[in-house]
């Protein structure tokens, strides 16, 4: 089994890269959004409750997942590299996979700022993200996060045997994909 990670800040291509690689795999993908769409329509985003039910349907999600007979799991999120609980939970779901002797991925996406402003609008994400449709909120929250969390590494900060670290500013989702899958050879 696989357990691959696609991190980056927001509107980098997390959920459409690992939408590609569903389509060249025989993986299954779980973007962070969809435990947070389910949940956002009972609480909000901003209470511990939130919070706390998120993370506690994503450990369930890959606790089931990793004893199944599936080829691999992609889940993508944001990761603050500046914030050591950030660094305990991203590790935390590691666990749950290296316990079922899964092989750990860690793919790193990086894109300009502006380019980032673009896909925040794309069809895509406001289709798979409803949260992400008020565009004003949308964005005001991108610029504000861009300045206050570290969302990409600095040089030789992540240690797993299987990392891979792609600027994809310029650089489409389909191509990204393949990148992933050549690096890996799966």
């Amino acid at each position: 089994m696989k357990f691959i990670i696609i991190t980056g800040p927001q509107a980098v291509g997390k959920m459409t890269v690992g939408q590609e690689l569903v389509k060249i795999t025989n993986l299954k993908l779980l973007h962070n959004h969809q435990t947070i769409e389910v949940l956002t329509k009972i609480f909000d985003y901003s209470r511990d409750s939130f919070r706390k039910l998120n993370e506690e349907f994503r450990i369930l999600i890959f606790e089931e997942f990793a004893k199944s007979n599936e080829e691999g799991l992609i889940f993508t999120t944001t990761w603050d590299f500046d914030d050591k609980e950030e660094w305990d939970r991203i590790y935390r779901y590691i666990q749950i996979f290296k316990e079922k002797n899964a092989q750990i991925y860690i793919v790193e996406l990086e894109a300009n700022l502006e380019e980032r402003l673009k896909r925040n609008k794309t069809e895509n994400r406001l289709l798979n993200k409803p949260s992400k449709r008020n565009l004003e909120w949308s964005e005001k929250d991108l610029l504000k996060s861009a300045k206050k969390y570290r969302f990409n590494t600095k040089e030789n900060e992540i240690k797993e045997k299987n990392y891979l670290k792609i600027d994809n500013t310029n650089i489409d989702a389909k191509t990204v994909a393949k990148m992933i899958k050549e690096k890996f050879e799966w």
